[in-house]
């Protein structure tokens, strides 16, 4: 009895904060981005299409046909975090063309601000084909020599928009070439100068890197200026070359002077969590995967919408405890159906799993 109301009033809480963070995503008449009252969370990096198998376990040479879904790490968070009552912001660059169109388009449907979404006249939007192994897992291809997404300049972006956020969020794609590299930088300087809180997942796509010594280099580069960094076991794997990511010391290793909070995502079990104060386990939903698109990002969303609405869950390790099991289910259910951003889902399909898990 005890959990089952321990586990209501944590829905009801979580309904709650929907109307305290709010977001007005306004069109103009001639179709360009609207603009909005300062969102708490402004997502930076790419947005793109994924191309994913109708059906799972065969090779892109063998598959059938594939689902055309909107995509990209930041893109995904930024939908996740609007879906669940939250207030995003994206930042980046498509291609002037009908698949940016598109993807300007869906921003804008899920209530997301796109007032810093550019349109490029020189290069297309990135195209990524998935494909779905047996288990859900997946492999990438890319086309993007150069895509819109990579040509991103400093001058360009909306500092202002940055400054008055909440907190920032960003990955390591973006940081692979010029001069979105720059871009990139210049962005996460600018939040942090005016002291938002940074959140990374580096979201390592290795055969977008020159080399994985590149890889690792370049996502290491701007480690130690997040709050909060969310990787997987097989980044930690990566990143610190090939040590056991189920060991605390080694995970330790990751956590620097300003970090806030560091968790570390395992699928269908859960998340591991990691503060200067206190650390731990928390299981997560388990669900038959049909797409791991996305799991990541919706996890990221989960937790960002809520330290939107309250940093001191931070320093609070039960209450932390809740927000990530909120966030756990939120990758959860982004597993059940194809694509990512499709697949996100909102806050009131996240309360009703929890219910589910008590019954």
């Amino acid at each position: 009895i005890d959990s089952f109301l321990s586990t209501n009033i944590m829905i009801l809480s979580f309904l709650k904060i929907k109307y305290h963070v709010c977001t007005k995503a306004i069109s103009n008449s001639d179709g360009t981005p609207g603009t909005s009252d300062s969102p708490h969370v402004v997502c930076f990096g790419e947005l793109l299409i994924d191309f994913v198998p109708t059906v799972s376990g065969v090779s892109l040479a063998d598959a059938p046909a594939f689902k055309k879904a909107p995509g990209g790490a930041p893109a995904n968070v930024a939908v996740g975090i609007a879906r669940l009552g939250g207030s995003a912001a994206f930042i980046g660059k498509v291609g002037d063309d009908e698949f940016g169109y598109m993807l300007s388009d869906m921003l804008k449907e899920n209530n997301v601000n796109n007032q810093g979404l550019l349109f490029d006249t020189h290069a297309r939007t990135a195209l990524a084909f998935v494909t779905l192994r047996s288990d859900g897992e997946r492999e990438f291809m890319f086309y993007r020599n150069p895509s819109a997404d990579m040509l991103l300049e400093e001058k360009e972006l909306d500092l202002d928009l940055i400054r008055k956020a909440k907190i920032f969020h960003h990955g390591s794609i973006s940081l692979i070439t010029e001069p979105c590299k720059t871009a990139h930088i210049a962005a996460s300087k600018a939040a942090k100068d005016a002291g938002v809180l940074i959140s990374y997942d580096p979201n390592l796509r290795l055969p977008l890197w020159t080399s994985a010594d590149d890889a690792r280099d370049g996502i290491l580069s701007i480690w130690d200026t997040a709050d909060l960094i969310k990787v997987s076991a097989e980044e930690i794997s990566f990143l610190t070359n090939g040590e056991d990511p189920y060991d605390d010391s080694v995970v330790k290793k990751l956590i620097h002077p300003n970090t806030k909070l560091l968790l570390v995502t395992e699928g269908p079990d859960g998340c591991r969590y990691y503060s200067k104060e206190f650390s731990g386990k928390v299981g997560g939903l388990k669900v038959t995967a049909v797409d791991t698109t996305g799991a990541g990002d919706a996890f990221v969303a989960g937790i960002l919408s809520q330290l939107a609405a309250d940093f001191s869950l931070l320093q609070d390790e039960a209450r932390l405890r809740e927000a990530l099991k909120f966030a756990n289910i939120c990758g959860a259910l982004t597993v059940t159906e194809r694509g990512a951003i499709p697949a996100l889902p909102t806050r009131q399909q996240v309360a009703d799993a929890l219910t589910n898990v008590v019954a």
